[in-house]
């Protein structure tokens, strides 16, 4: 039994989404603010009964406030008792809820009898809805026109009336104190034969909730809540509690599952007959210690004839015995130590942190696991009629870079599946199924997952004036379709060795080479600051592979600047000195109009604008540079520059004769360069621009050291200096305005109780 897929509906920005879950482990990945905490904490709130109470107005969606305050100011304003809508259909288009799509082998029913729907169902999925709702409509309008009523009477009586807002002034606001007295979370069984819709399906009209709860005997539901400190109103739930020493998880596993005092067996007995022999051999000790103490008290006529006698008495408690600072310690010297280099072993305390919380978290999982196994006393301490085992283990792990540190994240993202899994009765055994969902914004730990565990949370910005931005969950793995395509291998490799930092950028910018990805980040610094501000990938790739990532980037939704090179080629016949015969030769050439030259830049060619002819490159208008309104490319063109004086124009070939071009005056100042910067300098110290372009096409085109380049301006110019090319200075500016764009948020003024949450999603 597997969790198949899960919709999520009205939680937080969450409107409407499926996320489909691996087998194994599922990653949620995304930029700040796009989904993956409201998506962890769905599954946490409905999934995990202890934590419902922690459901709050805030959980709804925003902009469904609308909806649910007129549902309740139609109630005020009815004046027949027939006109009331005291319908639960009313609400399931603004309630907070979960569906629940479980893969169900055929071996298994006898776990889902409860939820199968009729007696034709035949095996497959079975889904649930967990619907947070109201107890009791017709309760519900009577407390609310109550408590609205008599706050509208109080204001009205005084004579000049108040501008004071008394409570409740709408639904949001009453339900902000009353919420768990009217709400909770009910369950319904969906029909099986819709669950591959896009769109959730509608509950049939005046459906009735299920007793109990569905995933009784089915789930057992383990949670790593993340730590943000301050005031996060989750940081003491889960098992990583505050206090992450390895002796805390140590003295809650020994009392749990090993301590021998507690349900005894046979294996006890010589653990018990030690301590009870040191309890005796200590009594005896303190008895003889304290004899000439207790003797003075004796002689102060205590206790007397009538007065009951001192006697010490030790115990030995097992589990006091790792409840002190060096319960656990760090053997610094590498292999076996005898008692005698005691001196050479460390408290937990001293050991590096990250580690600390590796240890913790590891151990963490084994408790789950052998919780849920019931290893050990914990077994025992069920009724020979209660050792029942959930056939599902789902463990919830958020943000777990919050506790380690770079080096170890992806050490921990590689065993924790396996620790789950570390037990006789599981391993490959099918019977009990283990998923372990993460949340996470490291590229350390994406780094280390396969794409067909990954699922993008997508921003989607606000439509219209009452909406609000939202989520949709993207499946990554069939994004480049067959797992043996060329184009799949290069992009998962690629990724690979970037860190996987697309997945968490609110955009990214694709470069050439290493010039660019040391002078662009230092143009956005300088002339563009609201850009500067955002977390933007620049990735460096080839104009020749950068259209390889567009499958994924345009699945992404993800906003992209490709920074490339026109690559201009002539293409002409040759003879054959040897053979006489002619044949084509293709060579790179200084970009000019009116040649017939052809771009080889395969992004300009099959991605945007579309176009191989140099000449229908160069005339391509802003507007064309844009493919779906989320990918531009920004290359070279025809700028017009004052050169010794005079007005001209000329083509750049690529980003360092651009750079060049775009700061001439700064460049001619550089007299005492070195390497490829002084033949740069020496270009536009020529008399024409024509000579200088030639010049530099020349330089350029042979193995020159580009980077060093790069690297000689940054420590050569002062900040400012220097002027982004005029194609890249487009190209940011765009991605700029795209960005303000995306994030605004688009709420009627006068839903000031919308607008007052906001923040809170």
């Amino acid at each position: 039994m597997k969790i198949a897929f899960i919709d999520i509906q009205n939680f937080r920005k969450l409107k409407r989404c499926r996320v489909e879950f691996s087998d194994t482990k599922t990653v949620f990945v995304g930029a700040n603010n796009s989904g993956k905490t409201s998506a962890m904490d769905a599954l946490m709130v409905f999934l995990k009964k202890s934590r419902r109470k922690d459901l709050s107005t805030t959980d709804f969606t925003l902009s469904n406030w609308r909806g649910i305050n007129k549902i309740a100011k139609d109630w005020i304003e009815s004046q027949k008792p027939d006109d009331l809508n005291l319908s639960s259909e009313a609400w399931y288009s603004y309630a907070p809820s979960i569906d629940v799509w479980l893969h169900v082998e055929d071996n298994e029913i006898h776990y889902v009898s409860h939820i199968i729907p009729t007696l034709d169902w035949s095996g497959g999925k079975l889904g649930v809805r967990l619907v947070f709702e109201p107890k009791n409509l017709e309760e519900l309008y009577k407390a609310y026109k109550s408590a609205f009523e008599a706050a509208k009477n109080t204001s009205e009586s005084r004579e000049n009336g108040t501008s004071l807002k008394l409570w409740p002034q709408s639904m949001r606001d009453f339900l902000e104190k009353e919420l768990h007295r009217h709400f909770t979370v009910n369950a319904y069984i969906l029909d099986p034969s819709k669950s591959t819709k896009e769109i959730t399906q509608n509950l049939p009209a005046n459906s009735e909730p299920i007793d109990g709860d569905p995933f009784d005997g089915l789930f057992k539901i383990d949670i790593i809540n993340a730590q943000r400190g301050f005031s996060d109103p989750n940081s003491g739930d889960g098992g990583l509690n505050n206090d992450r020493r390895l002796s805390t998880q140590l003295r809650g596993y020994f009392d749990t599952h090993l301590n021998p005092s507690e349900l005894p067996d046979v294996s006890d007995l010589d653990a018990l007959e030690a301590i009870d022999t040191a309890r005796k051999a200590f009594d005896a000790k303190l008895k003889e210690s304290f004899k000439a103490s207790i003797g003075e008290l004796e002689g102060l006529n205590y206790p007397g004839f009538s007065d009951p006698k001192i006697e010490i008495s030790s115990k030995v408690d097992p589990l006091e015995g790792l409840n002190h600072d060096s319960a656990i310690q760090f053997n610094v010297q590498r292999g076996d130590s005898s008692a005698d280099e005691i001196s050479l072993c460390l408290p937990e305390k001293y050991n590096g942190l990250g580690y600390q919380n590796l240890i913790s978290m590891i151990f963490n999982l084994i408790r789950f696991r052998d919780e849920w196994m019931q290893v050990g006393k914990a077994g025992k301490r069920n009724d020979s009629n209660d050792d029942f085992i959930e056939p599902l283990h789902i463990v919830l792990i958020e943000e777990p870079e919050a506790h380690l540190h770079a080096q170890v994240q992806q050490v921990f993202i590689k065993k924790a599946y396996d620790v789950l899994r570390n037990n006789k009765d599981l391993g490959k055994n099918t019977h009990f199924s283990t998923q372990l969902v993460i949340s996470t914004h490291s590229s350390h730990i994406a780094h280390e997952i396969d794409f067909i565990s990954l699922r993008y949370f997508k921003r989607k910005p606000a439509t219209d004036v009452n909406d609000v931005p939202c989520a949709e969950v993207v499946n990554l793995s069939s994004v480049f379709g067959k797992k043996d395509d060329a184009t799949a291998k290069f992009a998962t490799r690629y990724l690979k060795t970037t860190h996987c930092d697309l997945f968490f950028a609110d955009a990214a910018i694709l470069i050439e080479g290493p010039a660019e990805r040391m002078l662009v980040p230092y143009f956005i610094c300088k002339n563009f600051p609201e850009l500067d501000r955002c977390y933007i990938s620049l990735l460096e790739i080839s104009g020749s592979h950068a259209h390889r990532l567009r499958p994924l980037i345009e699945t992404l939704g993800l906003l992209t600047l490709v920074i490339t090179d026109l690559d201009s080629l002539k293409k002409e016949q040759v003879t054959d000195e040897k053979t006489g015969k002619t044949k084509p030769k293709i060579s790179k050439i200084l970009p000019e109009k009116g040649k017939n030259y052809e771009t080889g830049n395969d992004t300009i060619k099959s991605w945007v604008p579309e176009e191989k002819d140099l000449d229908k490159v160069l005339e391509t208008g802003p507007d064309n540079k844009v493919k779906g309104g989320i990918v531009r490319v920004a290359y070279q063109y025809q700028i017009d520059l004052k050169f010794n004086g005079t007005e001209v124009s000329a083509i750049p070939y690529t980003f360092e004769d651009a750079v060049v071009l775009s700061n001439v005056d700064l460049f001619k100042e550089k007299s005492s360069s070195t390497g490829l910067l002084k033949k740069m300098v020496d270009a536009v110290n020529l008399p024409s621009v024509q000579e200088a372009c030639h010049k530099m096409f020349e330089d350029l085109s042979q193995n020159s050291k580009k980077a060093e380049m790069a690297l000689e301006l940054l420590y050569t110019s002062e900040p400012g200096e220097m002027s982004p090319p005029q194609y890249i200075a487009e190209g940011l500016k765009w991605l700029e305005e795209r960005l303000l764009h995306r994030n605004a948020d688009y709420i009627l003024q006068e839903d000031t109780e919308i607008k007052g949450a906001q923040n809170e999603q």
